[in-house]
């Protein structure tokens, strides 16, 4: 395309302008809150804050979100827009450059966030990155290696029942060994079952609602959201507070599938081909599920585990329990590669490439760091930039379709994340009174803000979860599956074709 022909000197200029602009205004602003300083208005604010900081973490404890102004958010913003919009406007520059992309919204926002706030500013960067993004990328990539030499092999033909059976099958796991985990195991499998089938789309959109996302509703290792949760102080198993709501979704997309792929199967004569084969169905690799639970053993084990050590890393507080996961994790992802390696026939026969999670870890990396303002203003409570929507967000109901919508288009693991703050700042309360609050026959009587704060999480977290299913972007596993069927020669719908099966189908049932 010659629109990108000097592609490589516009994005240097467009940078290096918006990094320039991006560095004086947060100057100013710097400059002015040390004005007020100088002048009376601020110096027993910023005494108090030295002496928070020198005793929290060595002289740093972020940034006040309450002095973040809202254009600050732009760079999370446009990271997000660049997801929906590059891949349909220049999806073969999105394809090659979509980790520079990423790494440019970074810098956007990084390199005048650290010239501003100095220390608190590197703080927050290190603090999101080690306690935040290594932790969700590092489960992601266990899931999705190991998931990746599992195979399942025998004669399978995609009749309406044993389509909902599948669905239910991966439904039901997702919350186990994750989204992208179940999604991993049955995409391949759904696909051979269904090959002689002449109308594939449905299958693989139902497959997207369910086994990509609502399935993995009930547990920390389902979906990176809950995980998000749980490193912020949700108990592990409270997630099964929500089991009511997921089964009930659940049946009645199920219910839904049934019918329309029994419609199609008719149509289409009703009749399965027989190649006179008949293998028995077997599972290919199936220690890996060995593996499996090693990982879910090791979630379980740092929500458990309490040995009160950490390492202090330039102020930042990594828990030894912490650590131990993810070197779990990571030695269970290296033992399934080493006996089922990356070359072998298994994996091949698999189509295993690392492509989608390579594709994810570049794109959170840039999410992760912009979404700092975010959070931090959020957090800020009736303080902070947004203090209209915090008034405004009152009841359960508007968390779920609030976080929900905004799941739909923005990545739901983020959005989570940003409304769960913001219902801590909307009641003043903090991360550390989640474990107690939440664990099982608390008194939540003891004072009506805790009721009110498990309404509003049930709804943040059904809305992240279920709501990611309402776009590919919505949730990790959407676009890998998505790529996973077109590779197969399955025309998925455009970016706007699927909204439109989400929103004739979920929206309604939401």
């Amino acid at each position: 395309m010659k629109l990108f022909s000097i592609r490589p000197k516009v994005i240097v200029f467009v940078i290096g302008i918006l990094l320039v602009c991006s560095f004086f205004t947060y100057s100013a602003e710097e400059a002015g809150e040390g004005n007020l300083s100088q002048d009376g208005h601020g110096t027993e604010h910023s005494a108090s804050n030295e002496e928070h900081h020198d005793q929290s973490h060595g002289g740093h404890h972020g940034v006040d979100g309450a002095s973040l102004p809202l254009w600050s958010v732009i760079p999370f913003v446009g990271i997000l827009l660049s997801i929906a919009i590059a891949p349909l406007v220049a999806e073969h520059f999105w394809h090659h450059h979509y980790g520079k992309v990423s790494l440019a919204w970074a810098l956007i926002f990084g390199i005048p966030y650290l010239a501003a706030f100095r220390g608190d500013g590197f703080y927050d960067i290190l603090h999101i990155y080690l306690l935040d993004y290594i932790p969700f990328i590092v489960l992601l990539w266990g899931l999705y290696t190991i998931a990746g030499g599992i195979l399942v092999r025998g004669t399978l033909r995609g009749t309406p029942a044993v389509n909902t059976l599948i669905l239910l099958i991966g439904t039901a796991i997702a919350s186990w060994v994750g989204t992208t985990g179940a999604s991993m195991l049955l995409i391949r499998p759904m696909i051979r079952a269904n090959a002689y089938r002449q109308k594939k789309v449905h299958l693989i959109v139902f497959f997207i609602f369910l086994v990509s996302n609502i399935g993995g509703s009930l547990t920390p290792l389902g979906d990176p959201p809950l995980f998000l949760g749980f490193l912020h102080g949700v108990p592990f198993f409270w997630t099964m507070t929500i089991l009511p709501h997921m089964v009930v979704l659940s049946v009645l997309i199920l219910f839904i599938f049934f019918c329309f792929d029994s419609l199609m199967f008719k149509r289409e004569g009703g009749q399965v081909p027989d190649d006179g084969t008949g293998e028995a169905l077997r599972v290919d690799g199936a220690f890996n599920l060995i593996f499996l639970l090693g990982v879910m053993g090791a979630v379980l084990m740092s929500g458990m585990w309490k040995p009160n050590k950490d390492f202090n890393v330039f102020g930042v507080h990594l828990p030894l329990q912490n650590l131990a996961r993810e070197v779990i994790i990571i030695f269970c992802g290296l033992l399934s590669l080493k006996f089922t390696p990356i070359s072998g026939e298994l994996r091949q026969t698999n189509g295993f490439t690392w492509f989608p999670i390579e594709e994810v870890g570049k794109l959170f990396a840039g999410i992760f760091i912009t979404i700092i303002p975010a959070l931090k203003i959020l957090q800020a409570g009736a303080d902070g930039a947004l203090s209209s929507l915090v008034a405004v967000v009152e009841q359960p109901v508007h968390y779920f379709w609030i976080t929900g919508g905004l799941s739909s288009f923005l990545d739901n693991a983020p959005t989570y994340l940003t409304f769960f703050n913001t219902a801590l700042g909307k009641l003043h309360m903090n991360e550390d009174m989640l474990p107690e609050i939440l664990a099982s026959g608390f008194d939540l009587s003891k004072d009506p803000k805790y009721q009110t704060f498990v309404d509003y999480l049930v709804a943040i977290s059904c809305g992240a979860v279920f709501m990611g299913a309402n776009t590919y972007i919505g949730n990790a596993p959407n676009f890998m599956v998505k790529a996973i069927a077109e590779s197969q020669d399955i025309r998925m719908p455009s970016f706007f074709g699927y909204m439109l099966w989400s929103g004739l189908i979920l929206v309604p049932l939401f």
